[in-house]
């Protein structure tokens, strides 16, 4: 009987979630899997048959009384308020999840404190890497309490600074694209667009998991090429003052991102996983502008694309028409080439065998004629 894989994904945004279903449709059929978030509409739709445990929504909680609001937050641990009802019952429907389902691995897509939880419940844990500066405990403690990690994008892109110890127990699955609607060719793109087959094309996108992409700096960007057209998908945050311009279109969101990628000379998108292989997929030109992100994710990332030759960058959003165009002349002597190879056709099926493995070689002794591990003593303290 094989044991079952239980995630836990932070609702932020869908790339969590998206991420999930896409290694989860990879693993066997007979392998159960349940997933435990605090939105759980972010899986409507989804073809394979999980379990979804609905977990209280705990961002905004407020804490009870000034004085446990005052208490400082342990070095060990990222975001855990005191006095909260909701924090509560979202740890104790885990545990009795973890327990009453037999999970044989739990993937945590994100949180430093439940990866702690699980290891505290005996209950092996593998935590999804994101890039960022996590040297702090709290998130080294984590990572030295799972079995294994899984970073979905391609090893050429990991940092520098990410310790040997740790870097030997991550799989690397290659770059994790959601997306598997087919890439047409430019000109195939264009024409199912009803775009111009010879203008230079800029797309801005945007993911669902920030405040969108600035409109002020691409109105600057418009008026520096004016012979170019520039379209956003996605939000865009407007500051009040903006001057729209003809060749400036905000298209919000649309039914394929892929198409309008495929269609572009240069992108413009942040440095979210999944935004950021969607752009590989199709081997554009990126210009990464990363969101503010806790512990810097978004940055680092960029700076390991600027590294590997596969995309450009400007320190900050341009504000001058020269900043632009000497930012899109770096854009346009990049070879996509470098971009595309950081994107994996097989990463999600990739991912989901090492998971289905690991879980596997973990629980192979069985209770059933195994010798057991004696159990070490706990000392009080």
């Amino acid at each position: 009987m094989k044991k079952p894989i239980a995630f836990f994904v932070h609702h932020q945004g869908r790339g969590h979630a998206n991420r999930t279903m896409a290694v989860a449709a990879e693993f066997a059929r007979d392998r159960a899997v349940s997933v435990l978030t605090a939105d759980p509409r972010l899986f409507d739709g989804f073809g394979r048959d999980i379990e979804i445990v609905a977990l209280p929504n705990m961002i905004g909680a407020a804490v009870p009384t000034a004085r446990l609001y005052a208490e400082p937050t342990p070095q060990v641990m990222h975001c855990v308020p005191l006095g909260l009802d909701a924090m509560r019952r979202t740890m104790r429907s885990i545990l009795d999840h973890l327990d009453e389902r037999g999970i044989g691995l739990f993937v945590v897509d994100v949180s430093a404190e439940i990866a702690l939880l699980a290891r505290i419940a005996s209950v092996p844990a593998v935590q999804i890497r994101m890039h960022g500066d996590r040297s702090d405990i709290g998130h080294v403690g984590a990572y030295e309490a799972c079995v294994g990690m899984l970073a979905p994008f391609d090893e050429r892109l990991e940092q520098d600074d990410y310790p040997a110890p740790l870097r030997a127990k991550t799989f690397y699955s290659g770059g994790l694209c959601t997306s598997v609607d087919r890439v047409p060719e430019r000109a195939e793109a264009r024409a199912k667009l009803g775009l111009d087959p010879a203008r230079e094309i800029v797309v801005a996108v945007t993911g669902g998991g920030g405040s969108g992409t600035p409109f002020a700096p691409l109105t600057v960007a418009a008026r520096a090429e004016p012979d170019a057209l520039w379209l956003t998908l996605g939000p865009t945050h407007r500051e009040g003052h903006e001057t729209d311009f003809s060749n400036l279109r905000e298209l919000g969101w649309v039914s394929s991102v892929t198409d309008y990628l495929a269609a572009a000379d240069i992108v413009i998108a942040s440095a979210g996983d999944n935004t950021v292989h969607e752009v590989a997929r199709v081997g554009g030109r990126l210009i990464v502008m990363p969101e503010w992100r806790y512990f810097a994710e978004q940055t680092r990332k960029a700076e390991a694309l600027v590294r590997l030759g596969a995309a450009v960058q400007a320190p900050a959003w341009p504000g001058d028409l020269q900043g632009w165009r000497d930012l899109l002349a770096r854009a346009r002597a990049l070879d996509g080439a470098a971009l595309r190879s950081l994107y994996a056709p097989d990463a999600a099926a990739r991912a989901a065998g090492w998971l289905e493995g690991l879980t596997d070689a973990l629980w192979d002794c069985g209770p059933a004629g195994a010798e057991t591990v004696p159990l070490p003593g706990i000392a009080a303290e």
